[in-house]
């Protein structure tokens, strides 16, 4: 038991790093040229590449009919995948990558409004669960609000940038606009993770759930690039560090981030997975300072704290839903357990 919550511990603080590290490496390239189109075109093809055939073989036993209307699903959850990651990756360059993992922290609370909106989730208004989730929510939502519209002085600054730092500085960075952007990547994020829910119980094979939404985000975006790039030297690898994002992205961002998240989720729990988001706040703000010279703010620290004591408040809420619903099914189980004696005893008399 010991061993396995070490591990567990382990794998997430990899996997949150793999996460935050996507995000560097993303700003990076999109600051040395490179479009977000093409990027979620390339990185979302080359993950297509990697997990067709450990999707397929890892399925090969005990693999679900593939109609048309499953592919119908896999075709709109590629579809809100992809307009997800192009406003994401456009946020996090308008912004930083600290800004970004953030507002990622907005997603349990956007998902379960849309939730309620589509009668996923039942509003029981005078349950604790229930007023803590909505809490929850609100509080996030209201720090992410501070973090988009308050910027602050700076309490992180890089002293004497030189080479790759240097040129990301001298970007221009509209923190509204990115803040805008992700927080329409985090209502994309929460109908995806609505959509994959409803997917996976009809459809239970998670592999290959994963190739064919990254494979229709490749097609989905290579229309999308067609249409708004038509410079050609966006597509091409001028720099090492384009090459370098799109390998990192489809091997640690795709493949390897969601394998371990999935490994933990399955041995710990949702609750215990969701624990390690806020932590991804920290490694964004050090490794954007190390690695891209960026600065952090007074306020995205103090949004930053907002909408981490609002995600918990909602994690709480959802924790103690499930309890309840556990100790319902045991007093349940026990009453009938109860009764099955009584009868016996009768039949037995008679």
């Amino acid at each position: 038991m010991e061993k396995k919550l070490v591990l567990s511990i382990l794998g997430m603080v990899m996997a949150e790093c793999a996460l935050v590290g996507l995000m560097i490496v993303g700003k990076a390239a999109m600051s040395r040229g490179m479009s977000n189109f093409v990027f979620v075109f390339y990185s979302n093809g080359l993950a297509s590449l990697i997990l067709f055939p450990s999707a397929f073989l890892f399925h090969r036993s005990v693999r679900p009919p593939l109609t048309f209307s499953i592919l119908c699903w896999f075709f709109l959850l590629g579809l809100l995948g992809c307009f997800a990651q192009i406003f994401g990756y456009a946020g996090i360059y308008y912004s930083s990558a600290a800004l970004g993992t953030a507002m990622l922290n907005l997603t349990p609370g956007v998902t379960f409004i849309l939730a309620i909106v589509f009668r996923m989730e039942k509003a029981y208004l005078r349950s604790s669960s229930f007023q803590a989730k909505l809490l929850g929510t609100t509080v996030s939502i209201a720090g992410a609000f501070i973090v988009t519209f308050y910027k602050g002085p700076a309490l992180l600054l890089t002293s004497q940038p030189s080479g790759l730092s240097y040129s990301l500085l001298l970007q221009h960075s509209n923190w509204v606009i990115g803040g805008l952007l992700l927080a329409i990547d985090c209502l994309f994020c929460s109908a995806w993770i609505i959509t994959q829910a409803s997917i996976l119980k009809k459809f239970p094979a998670e592999l290959i759930v994963v190739f064919f939404y990254c494979f229709f985000v490749t097609i989905q975006s290579a229309v999308v690039c067609l249409v708004a790039e038509r410079d050609l030297s966006a597509w091409s690898f001028k720099t090492d560090m384009r090459l370098i994002a799109i390998l990192y992205s489809a091997v640690f961002g795709s493949a390897f981030q969601l394998g371990v998240t999935t490994w933990c989720l399955h041995r710990t729990g949702p609750v215990f997975v969701s624990m390690f988001k806020p932590l991804g706040i920290v490694i964004s703000v050090v490794m954007g300072v190390i690695f891209l010279g960026d600065s952090f703010y007074l306020g995205s620290l103090i949004g930053a704290i907002v909408i981490v004591l609002g995600f918990y408040s909602l994690m709480w809420g959802k924790a103690r839903e499930e309890k309840m619903g556990m100790d319902a099914g045991v007093k349940k189980l026990e009453s009938s357990s109860q009764k099955v004696p009584l009868l016996s005893n009768y039949i037995g008399e008679a």
